[in-house]
This record gives C-alpha cells, sequence and structure tokens, in this order.
C-alpha cells in the first residue's frame, strides 16, 4: 500500500461515521460489480468509487475538488475521476448502473436538482445508495446543530419519507433505508464530535464503532444522525 493509499485509509475507513456507512451503501452496491458502470457523486479523491472498482466495477467519480482528484489520482485502485458539477454532471443520460453519493447532497444549494441528475444518469432498473445527514433530534441542542451546519455547509437535512418522496418525483422507488446514531445518547455524542472536534474528534472516536452498532441495532429504524437510502430508477422511467 503507497502512501496515498494510507493517507486515504486514514481519511476514510477510520473516520467513526464515513466508515459505517459507506461499507452499508457497498453493500447494497453488490459484491460483484463486474460489466457495471459506478458513479460516485461528490465522490472527492474517489476512495470509494475505488472500492466498487476493487469489485469489477467501470467506476467514476465525480467532484468539482480538483486538489482531492490529484491525490486520488495516485490511489492503486483509483476510479475514473471527472471534474464536474453535481447539480450538471457531465454523462450522458442513462449512462450508467449505479449510483453512490455519501452524504453529499445536504451540502448542495438545490438537493432536489441534484436527485434529478442522478436520476438522469442512471438506466432504467438501476439503483441509487446515497446517504445524508437527518439529525432528527436537532431542536434539542440547536447550539450544536448551528455549529455543525456552519463548520460543514450544511443547507438543509432530509429523513427516509423526505428523501422518498424526493425521489418519487424521479421515478424512483425506495427499495431500503437505514438509520446510524439512532438513540439520543449516540446523536448528541455525533453533533458533539462534529461541531467541537470535527474529522480530527470523528477519528478519535473510531474505537467506539461498536458500541454505536450495537446500540444502534437495539434501537428502532426511525430517526438518527445519518439516514441511508436504496432506490431503484423504475422501468419505463425516462431519462
Amino acid at each position: 500500500m503507497g502512501m496515498p493509499d494510507v493517507v486515504a485509509f486514514a481519511g476514510n475507513q477510520v473516520h467513526v461515521c464515513r466508515y459505517r456507512e459507506a461499507t452499508t451503501l457497498l453493500r447494497w452496491l453488490g459484491p460483484d460489480l463486474r460489466g457495471q458502470t459506478v458513479l460516485d457523486v461528490a465522490g472527492g479523491d474517489g476512495y470509494w468509487a475505488g472500492r466498487a472498482r476493487r469489485r469489477g466495477a467501470d467506476a467514476v467519480s465525480v467532484d468539482l475538488a480538483r486538489a482531492k482528484m490529484e491525490r486520488g489520482a495516485k490511489l492503486r485502485h483509483a476510479p475514473e475521476l471527472v471534474e464536474g458539477d453535481a447539480l450538471r454532471m457531465p454523462l450522458r443520460d442513462a449512462s450508467v448502473d449505479k449510483v453512490l453519493s455519501i452524504c453529499a447532497i445536504e451540502h448542495f444549494d438545490d438537493g432536489p436538482a441534484a436527485l434529478g441528475e442522478m436520476a438522469r444518469v442512471l438506466k432504467p432498473g438501476g439503483e441509487l445508495v446515497m446517504s445524508a445527514d437527518c439529525l432528527s433530534r436537532r431542536e434539542r441542542w440547536p447550539h450544536l446543530f448551528a455549529a455543525h451546519s456552519t463548520r460543514y455547509r450544511v443547507k438543509r437535512t432530509y429523513t427516509h419519507e423526505s428523501l422518498a418522496g424526493l425521489l418519487d418525483e424521479q421515478g424512483l422507488e425506495v427499495l431500503d433505508h437505514s438509520y446510524q446514531f439512532r438513540g439520543p445518547l449516540a446523536e448528541r455524542t455525533y453533533l458533539s464530535v462534529s461541531a467541537k472536534g470535527g474529522r480530527v474528534g470523528f477519528n478519535a472516536a473510531a474505537p467506539l464503532v461498536p458500541l454505536i452498532a450495537l446500540g444502534d441495532a437495539r434501537s428502532p429504524n426511525t430517526r438518527g444522525s445519518i439516514v441511508l437510502i436504496r432506490a431503484r430508477k423504475r422501468s419505463g422511467t425516462p431519462a
């Protein structure tokens, strides 16, 4: 493993929440992606698209952060890295089999428009797996939520119901959903770490992953800090 891969591993795999959500989303994509084109929207350095490539996919990552993509080009399993806006992606209609998007939509000026673009490039019958900030109990700790939103430029939060409605308008049907950091203590921990510790705090909290996962398994799958969605584009839906 070269130094670019080590740095990318630390920034993506060690991260206490990103690792958990990305692992679930990749599981939904499937273990064998040979013959399929997988697009990661706002994929940064392309690390997670590279995980799809390792499973055989023709993987593409779209992002506007050129510096991240320059680092990503040095990864051992680097995907195709395309500089482009998630609201105007430089891809043809119905050109990809699966779309991946990891906690990106909440940062977009127009989240519904971004979903429209994801639906446009997705083939009928293709699947979208994505995550987004939900922060369902944010009214309990408004100062933490405000700090989190300012630090990470969060424009809007989503629930599985709100995403299902937006996706339905684009011709996609939700197949599955999951929340992470479901309990009150877990959600407050997430907000506290994000508001005060940022990436350093999230990485330092990595040893808590087993406890958080255990707490999630014992809590209702109805709310939490992060919502994950798996959806399929209906056959016959125009691009």
